[in-house]
């Protein structure tokens, strides 16, 4: 029910908007290389359910273009129907915003050779998902490197790759924090803290709320980091 009120709520802003206010429009333009039919999809969660803002159907040229009102900035998907049973790298996210996005990729790495160009909170976006990525792939070759130490027990050697496991999580930690508050004036650094550290010391993610411009703090990821420190009180 909260997305179907979300939506009709979209479509009256971009009813109501039309040819008034150019600020809030967010537009994405882009072409998938190969593509010759298949459904693209505009994707958002405003609440806990994902939804589908708008759609496109791609038949012999993969170039498509999608408009949308965005009255508050959020993470936005591109999901791709290619009617070939597989649901893999089949979903692309970007940090949305009013402004103009230029998307390139192929049909048959639609997510892993995608290149979203676009607003500067974008850009670090991109950059803190690149991040995010050597620090899970660090972790994941940690706890394979722990398998075969674990029959017949190896206890000197697994508590080395143990206590480098600790380690990367550290680092990813404070990367995330240190991330967060250098953009505290985007909807990125509540974000991040939620959606990779909420686990964290309910002081560092405390520090972290209360050091958030309002505008900032009461927005739709300020919330969810307030909620996660009244969880942790």
């Amino acid at each position: 029910m909260k997305s179907f009120v979300y939506f009709l709520g979209v479509l009256l802003l971009i009813s109501s908007c039309k040819g008034k206010d150019e600020s809030l429009i967010m537009k994405v333009d882009g072409n998938v290389k190969g593509l010759k039919k298949g459904t693209l999809y505009l994707q958002a969660i405003p609440d806990s359910t994902l939804i589908t803002l708008d759609s496109v159907e791609i038949r012999g040229d993969g170039k498509f273009s999608f408009s949308t009102i965005v009255s508050e900035p959020d993470i936005f998907y591109l999901y791709l129907d290619k009617a070939d049973n597989n649901s893999l790298d089949d979903r692309i996210s970007f940090y949305g915003e009013p402004g103009k996005y230029q998307v390139t990729t192929r049909w048959d790495a639609f997510e892993a050779d995608a290149v979203v160009k676009g607003t500067v909170n974008q850009e670090n976006y991109v950059e803190f998902k690149k991040n995010m990525s050597r620090f899970n792939l660090r972790q994941l070759e940690l706890s394979r490197a722990m398998i075969p130490l674990q029959l017949p027990e190896d206890s000197t050697a697994l508590d080395s790759i143990e206590r480098a496991v600790d380690q990367s999580l550290r680092r990813k930690y404070l990367y995330t924090l240190n991330f967060a508050h250098t953009h505290k004036n985007s909807q990125l650094a509540p974000y991040v803290a939620w959606s990779e550290i909420a686990d964290a010391n309910p002081k560092l993610l405390d520090s972290l709320y209360r050091n958030l411009p309002e505008q900032i703090a009461t927005s739709k990821y300020g919330k969810k980091l307030e909620g996660l420190r009244e969880q942790q009180d």
